[in-house]
């Protein structure tokens, strides 16, 4: 079973006017009230899409089901998505993108580039592996190709931000001389592929084999890096 990430906050929907009177007889609801309320709905919805899309696959998943589950009407989600791609976009938005964010603003290595690279990998693969952050991924994996609009906006949100940290890294290790290849600063996907395969193996064929992925990671930056010196 896998463990659910760290709920994120939601953008709450756009305040109502406070102007008008309420009809005769009835009471009326406080837009801060009704704000809060389509927030709530819409968080329902996101959830019930994850879970959905997690189950079913992008192609299979139905806005009825999602809806079915979320309790709200069909015509619900229309008021907060337009349609099933912008969905799975606010998906990402707030279940990975944040994480992907977070480890890009690593701060400036005080040590090694190898041992900032070993954190933001090992976070990396504490915030997904094994979590529905991980089960999205996937997804893309496997429905991108066929729904490129879907793998178009995961690379411009999510792959390429990793991919120019990662370059900057490389760069700045083979300034220092701790890289010696210096053609990897032009395939910076090198640098994570431990954590890509970590990802995929975790769900296709970790029952058969599971994979260590931190000592894989540790030995994949010897090769980069060269083994640590122990004293």
């Amino acid at each position: 079973m896998t463990k659910k990430p760290t709920q994120t906050a939601l953008p709450s929907a756009p305040r109502a006017s406070a102007k008008g009177s309420a009809p005769a007889g009835s009471v009326e609801v406080p837009a801060s009230n009704r704000a809060a309320r389509a927030a709530e709905r819409r968080a329902a919805i996101v959830e019930a899409a994850m879970e959905e899309f997690i189950a079913r696959g992008f192609a299979a998943t139905r806005l009825d089901d999602i809806a079915k589950r979320a309790g709200v009407a069909k015509g619900t989600i229309y008021l907060h998505f337009k349609d099933k791609e912008s969905m799975f976009e606010e998906l990402v938005r707030i279940v990975i993108v944040p994480v992907v964010a977070r480890l890009t603003a690593l701060p400036p290595p005080a040590g090694s580039v190898r041992d900032l690279i070993e954190a933001f990998a090992g976070n990396f693969l504490k915030e997904v592996i094994g979590t529905r952050r991980g089960d999205l991924v996937r997804l893309i994996v496997a429905e991108g190709p066929r729904f490129p609009a879907v793998a178009d906006f995961y690379y411009r949100e999510v792959v390429s931000r990793g991919i120019a940290a990662m370059r900057a890294l490389i760069e700045l290790g083979i300034a220092r001389g701790e890289i010696r290849e210096k053609d990897l600063a032009r395939y910076p996907q090198i640098l994570v592929a431990p954590a890509m395969i970590a990802v995929i193996w975790q769900s296709l064929f970790a029952r058969h084999a599971p994979l260590d992925a931190q000592d894989m990671l540790r030995v994949h930056l010897d090769l980069i890096f060269g083994e640590r010196r122990t004293t």
